[in-house]
């Protein structure tokens, strides 16, 4: 399936392949050989012969003509590539160059800038066959304006459905879990199988980033259950440690109580107390606990410290 993002770079690029470069000093230049033609025939009218100012005047169009397209001037990123009579003459560029018109053409300006292309894989089927929907972008950069310009005819479209091809390929050979946890593995391999096509072309990859990956919903909500359920035994599991830790503490927090009634009691004072001490608090107390410890006489004593205390501190 053709995807809508390569589609979108290919007609960019199709539609700004027409450009003549044609330099403001150019245009300036033609027309001062113009007017200085039309002034000039019309000072020397009844003057000098009528041979001699058509051929003065004919001298400056023709002059300013060549000026028109002769003077060529390429920004600071773009190399112009230079075909005389059909054969490769040089790279010309940045700044001001000259050319000889009719004898040597300009088909190709090259831009030694980065360039950004998006591309996608849609509908494309993993190792484990589920189909996924894969968003990318590709960062190159011309390297080699002879290569980009001679070895193929379109490169940009070509590192497009050469990047979309590569995804493809590296989609089918996984499974979706390794899709989906490893991505920064994907932009490598990506960049690797890439930059091994383009280099050729006078073209190399500087990264490869994984924008979107986009999974059936039915199988998504699937992966959110079992996430969901994974968490939910995580937490029991934990819970049920913290369980075994807590009794283990008990376990031999009671062993220094086995021979020791006195500190049993103190401990049960305590825990009254710092029960009793809140304000309308509540404290139940199992029967067995209260006849093995005496809690019976130490609550009553306590009840009677609470009812005696005077009403601002209660």
């Amino acid at each position: 399936m053709d995807s809508k993002f390569v589609k979108n770079a290919i007609q960019k690029n199709k539609s700004t392949q027409v450009d003549f470069h044609i330099s403001g000093i150019a245009i300036t230049l033609s027309i001062v050989f113009l007017v200085a033609a039309i002034f000039g025939g019309l000072l020397m009218d009844g003057r000098v012969d009528g041979r001699w100012i058509g051929l003065y005047v004919i001298a400056m169009i023709l002059i300013g003509t060549y000026m028109l397209f002769a003077v060529r001037v390429a920004a600071q990123w773009e190399k112009a590539i230079v075909l005389r009579l059909g054969k490769f003459h040089g790279l010309r560029g940045p700044g001001l160059f000259w050319i000889i018109p009719i004898v040597d053409t300009i088909p190709a300006w090259i831009d030694h800038r980065v360039m950004v292309t998006p591309f996608s894989a849609e509908k494309t089927l993993t190792k484990d066959t589920v189909p996924v929907d894969v968003d990318a972008v590709l960062f190159w950069v011309v390297w080699d304006a002879e290569k980009a310009a001679l070895e193929v005819k379109d490169y940009q479209s070509a590192i497009a459905w050469s990047a979309q091809t590569a995804l493809r390929d590296i989609i089918g050979r996984m499974m979706l879990a390794d899709i989906l946890t490893g991505r920064s593995a994907i932009d490598n391999e990506l960049q690797r199988i890439i930059d091994e096509r383009t280099t050729p072309w006078g073209v190399t990859v500087n990264s490869v980033e994984i924008r979107d990956i986009v999974i059936p919903q039915d199988l998504e909500d699937a992966m959110s259950r079992q996430a969901q359920a994974e968490r939910e035994r995580q937490a029991r599991v934990i819970l049920g440690e913290s369980e075994k830790q807590i009794a283990a503490s008990f376990s031999e927090a009671s062993q220094a109580y086995v021979d020791n009634p006195t500190a049993l009691h103190l401990r049960a004072m305590n825990m009254l107390f710092e029960g009793l001490k809140e304000k309308g608090a509540l404290v139940i107390v199992p029967s067995s606990a209260v006849d093995t410890m005496n809690l019976g006489a130490m609550s009553g004593i306590v009840s009677i410290a609470q009812n005696n205390l005077p009403k601002e501190n209660k």
